[in-house]
């Protein structure tokens, strides 16, 4: 059976490559594939305990069992589509987006705000000018687009359930950024400032550990893919027992 492959990250530098294609026996899993590239990707078994994959843009354990055409990634720790809104989001569902252009966060606020709201939260990721003492030029954000905008979506569905707020709404820009532009931007709107403060600070610090997006940094001497978070303990990692079983390409 066919299995199509993507590498996202420091994982398509070590790869030389942004996707491939294996052809797999029939009841292969996960870990089949981990262990087919393992035997070509230089230092892929030191980082397995890192790694996180996903099958058809879920997150999936190493034994997940797989099917012909199936879509599997490895994720590298993220640092933390759909096409681009010409207008404003106006509903809950439209509230989460992926963009290659600046972010308009007047634009957002206006979307959100309600009269029965007491605070609006907003939250910016601004590209800065250094990084662990060396000077950034600019950065270059990547993503698993389908897979990162239904992370958006759900990360907005869980904060709705999990904080007394109205609504909130996260937009995320990929491709190169200079120094000083907004990378994400957050907006939590709610009849009181607690618990959009609570409710925002929540949903940027889950998008940094689970979203698939990654952060390449630009310097005069050279360029890294940016360290990321830990997944958390919940999302599988690659690490684990690979069978035998032969993969063909």
């Amino acid at each position: 059976m066919h299995i199509r492959v993507l590498f996202f990250g420091m994982l398509k530098d070590l790869a030389n490559r942004s996707s491939d294609t294996l052809e797999l026996p029939e009841h292969s899993t996960l870990s089949d594939v981990l262990g087919h590239y393992e035997e070509f990707i230089p230092g892929l078994r030191d980082l397995a305990g890192s790694i996180a994959i996903s099958v058809n843009q879920e997150y999936a354990s190493p034994d997940y069992p797989l099917n012909a055409n199936d879509e599997v990634a490895l994720l590298p720790p993220v640092s933390g589509g759909a096409p681009e809104p010409q207008t404003p989001p106006g509903s809950p569902a439209e509230r989460s987006s992926i963009v290659r252009k600046k972010i308009d966060i007047q634009a957002m606020l206006d979307a959100l705000k309600q009269p029965q709201d007491g605070a609006a939260v907003v939250f910016e990721g601004v590209v800065r000018n250094h990084t662990r003492g060396r000077r950034t030029l600019y950065l270059d954000y990547e993503a698993y687009e389908e897979m990162a905008l239904k992370q958006l979506k759900d990360l907005i569905a869980e904060a709705l359930s999990r904080f007394p707020i109205r609504d909130a709404g996260i937009v995320h820009r990929l491709g190169r950024m200079e120094i000083g532009e907004t990378s994400v931007l957050i907006v939590v709107a709610s009849a009181h400032r607690a618990a959009a403060f609570d409710a925002c600070r929540w949903l940027i610090d889950n998008l940094k550990r689970t979203v698939p997006i990654w952060k390449k940094e630009y310097f005069e001497d050279g360029a890294v893919w940016a360290d990321g978070e830990p997944f958390p303990a919940e999302i599988p990692r690659a690490a684990g027992t690979h069978s035998e079983r032969p993969a063909s390409k």
